[in-house]
């Protein structure tokens, strides 16, 4: 009676699958989540977490740039290129990047400065250079001729994240007491919603002394600085 032989194979499971074919399956899941979303869609690693390990998909990620379906921003920022008829290639937006960041890294994010101005239209100006307060490590991110700058600060500052208060504490902090000007907050209190304007009152110590008198008045309604 001859002895069982064992097969070279009897210690793969039925279901076990080759590496290239598993790769290959998360090439083809990944890059259809990619012909979905829209252009200008941020990625970043974490979002494919579920389709496999991290070397797997920074493999996918990779091959997919090689493929012109992503482009590489940053060490572990992708996107889906935008393109104009007449300006070509465009960059994601900055709220694009900040989305990906906050999905990435579970990041609190307070816009701060020059971009918290013109996000509540104090300022025409859209700045190259986004700056945001956090709760998480300081660093700078660049995606082509942007930056978004990360500056890690108090838990005071970040008291009022994601509200209308912190917006506007930190756009007004950012123009200081002598550009604190009576068109610049009238302005701001005629686009500001009457139930937004109330809510400032709710995060009012949170303000420096300077800015408080300014806060209130766009709180009630009235003309923060007189007539402009």
């Amino acid at each position: 009676m001859k002895a069982a032989i064992p097969s070279p194979h009897s210690s793969i499971t039925r279901d076990a699958r080759p590496r290239r074919t598993v790769d290959s399956s998360i090439d083809a899941a990944i890059s259809r989540k990619v012909r979905r979303a829209k252009p200008g869609t941020v990625f970043t690693p974490a979002l494919f977490a579920g389709l496999g390990g991290r070397a797997a998909v920074d493999k996918a990620l990779q091959r997919l740039v090689a493929r012109d379906e992503l482009r590489r921003l940053s060490r572990g920022l992708y996107d889906k290129p935008r393109h104009d008829p007449l300006l070509g290639t465009l960059w994601p937006s900055v709220d694009a990047l900040v989305a990906a960041l906050i999905g990435k890294d579970k990041l609190r994010l307070q816009p701060t400065g020059a971009y918290a101005a013109n996000l509540l239209g104090l300022s025409d100006q859209v700045p190259a250079r986004a700056e945001f307060l956090t709760d998480g490590t300081s660093r700078t991110v660049k995606a082509g001729p942007m930056q978004i700058v990360l500056k890690r600060t108090t838990p005071r500052q970040m008291a009022a994240a994601g509200r209308i208060g912190g917006l506007v504490i930190q756009a007004l902090r950012g123009l200081g007491p002598d550009h604190l000007t009576a068109r610049r907050l009238n302005k701001l209190g005629r686009a500001l919603p009457e139930d937004e304007r109330r809510t400032l009152l709710d995060d009012l110590t949170l303000a420096p002394g300077w800015m408080q008198p300014a806060l209130r008045a766009l709180a009630n309604g009235s003309s923060p600085l007189g007539q402009s």
